[in-house]
């Protein structure tokens, strides 16, 4: 739950769960971003001011689960690589990083010299009220963002759509090494209602068979078709009835 302030309708009640994956204690649970400020000197100190607050509140830290420290690198032929820069001192096995980690082809980059990585989390945002997702670097934590490259953000409706998470990174200096370090804060979730007094809370979920089975539709469909959105209107009427089963 994430709710601090007062509204004046009942919250919004979003689920979050994990699609089976290896080593799945490896993902932490959403957590609210938490401000740790010392104690307000003033009546009117920035830590009581309620649009602060409200902004704050609305928003769910997504943690990193691995360490890494990547290096972009092309081989004589041109094609892109990563480069694990640790080696054999890397936490992350070579193995499960190219299990985990993929370079999108370079025909489908935005820039010709801004490479994409894209990491598949294991997290499904699900609610059976409309609620939009939207996916933010963490840009309030102070020293996240130093990064050679930006996030891809991102925005989609989960009562209609709840695919997996993506963490979709544009490299932008290549002479720079990118790291991760686990624990720290990976990107942040907000959620939007119909209702903006509506403030979302965030509920454990459980993946009963019919919605797991609605999920795995969802699966690679870009691999298909283009303007996936226009999907949304098959996926309203295929989705099962409830969606969200609480843990």
């Amino acid at each position: 739950m994430f709710t601090r302030t007062r509204s004046r309708t009942a919250p919004a009640e979003i689920g979050w769960a994990l699609m089976p994956t290896a080593a799945s204690l490896i993902w932490d649970a959403p957590s609210a971003f938490d401000r740790k400020v010392a104690k307000p000197q003033s009546a009117k100190s920035v830590q009581l001011c309620p649009a602060a607050i409200d902004f704050d509140a609305r928003n769910i830290v997504v943690s990193c689960p691995v360490d890494l420290h990547l290096r972009f690198d092309f081989d004589p032929k041109g094609q892109p690589h990563l480069v694990n820069i640790d080696g054999p001192q890397s936490t992350v096995r070579s193995k499960a990083l190219n299990q985990m980690l993929t370079v999108v082809a370079r025909n489908e980059w935005r820039h010709p010299d801004r490479p994409i990585i894209q990491i598949v989390t294991p997290y499904v945002f699900l609610s059976d009220t409309p609620a939009w997702l939207n996916q933010f670097p963490p840009f309030l934590d102070y020293g996240s963002l130093a990064m050679p490259g930006l996030m891809i953000g991102g925005r989609f409706p989960v009562h209609i759509w709840p695919r997996q998470l993506m963490w979709a990174f544009e490299w932008h200096d290549v002479t720079q090494p990118l790291k991760l370090r686990r624990g720290q804060p990976w990107f942040y979730l907000r959620f939007d209602t119909p209702d903006p007094d509506r403030i979302p809370r965030l509920v454990e979920a459980v993946l009963v068979p019919d919605v797991k089975a609605y999920i795995n539709s969802l699966s690679g469909v870009a691999n298909y078709v283009n303007r996936t959105f226009a999907l949304f209107s098959r996926a309203q009427h295929r989705r099962p009835k409830r969606m969200l089963v609480k843990a």
